[in-house]
């Protein structure tokens, strides 16, 4: 009787060390994330979680926003900005881990518009009239919405876009801003703006646009969107969480949303 007793004493304290392990070595990693790779991050820290037992935890803004949070002391660990600006000034600025930087996608700009009749669906030819051209030129709308181009890369680009096309000084008064290009969005889908532009990836799952009418952007028309992540905390879960940002499923899983992967 002692004996069983001592046995299950054994296997109690073996349990209890297995889980402490366990506890002790998963670990919660805090992510800045652009806004428009929100949904992305939450899906792929998701299935990083399943692999590894850490916790991905997600703030998400606009990029010029989170940098500043960064530079005053927000506790991240890993800053996945919406260009290759921010975490560039932060390697100079010596506030990231050296040598840890890379491009985890390149984004697309896209017109889009919750109302299916429109946008013209598809590309436009340089060079060529197109629908999308004429709804700006004629202001058939009463607003039309972009994220703050002082924050937010894909605002840049939209107002890149809008000055290339001639656009841009005459649009003033119908333009709403959103802070970040999550924002923008939301102002087309619950239609206060009848169009805007948005990133890609907020229209576009499982290689296919989810709904509306849309004009994917030549990408010469804008300076290319190319999303960068930095480490912030010198820490092994954040490490590997960049590790897994840069595997082949990974990649699927970012390309499934409309971005290009760099070579």
């Amino acid at each position: 009787m002692k004996r069983s007793s001592g046995l299950s004493l054994l296997v109690m304290a073996l349990g209890c060390s297995v889980l402490l392990s366990a506890t002790v070595s998963a670990a919660e990693i805090r992510v800045a994330v652009a806004a428009n790779f929100t949904d992305v991050i939450k899906q792929l820290g998701a299935e990083f979680g399943k692999q590894s037992g850490h916790k991905v935890s997600v703030s998400s803004g606009a990029t010029g926003k989170l940098y500043a949070q960064i530079k005053n002391g927000a506790p991240y660990d890993v800053f996945l900005a919406a260009d290759e600006g921010r975490p560039t000034l932060l390697d100079e600025e010596g506030v990231s881990i050296a040598d840890t930087r890379f491009t985890y996608a390149l984004g697309t700009l896209v017109l889009w518009s919750a109302d299916e009749a429109l946008l013209d669906k598809g590309q436009f030819a340089k060079g060529q009239s197109d629908k999308a051209q004429d709804v700006l030129k004629k202001q058939a709308f009463s607003h039309i919405s972009i994220a703050n181009p002082k924050t937010a890369p894909y605002g840049r680009a939209a107002q890149q876009t809008l000055e290339k096309l001639g656009f841009w000084e005459q649009l003033q008064p119908k333009m709403v801003r959103g802070e970040n290009i999550g924002q923008a969005y939301q102002y087309v889908y619950s239609e206060n703006a009848q169009l805007g532009f948005v990133a890609k990836s907020q229209v576009f799952k499982d290689d296919a646009f989810t709904g509306g009418s849309y004009w994917e952007v030549p990408i010469d028309m804008y300076d290319p969107i190319v999303q960068q992540a930095v480490l912030l905390k010198d820490n092994a879960p954040a490490r590997e969480l960049l590790d897994y940002l840069r595997s082949p499923e990974a990649a699927a899983v970012i390309q499934s949303y409309g971005y290009s992967i760099s070579e």
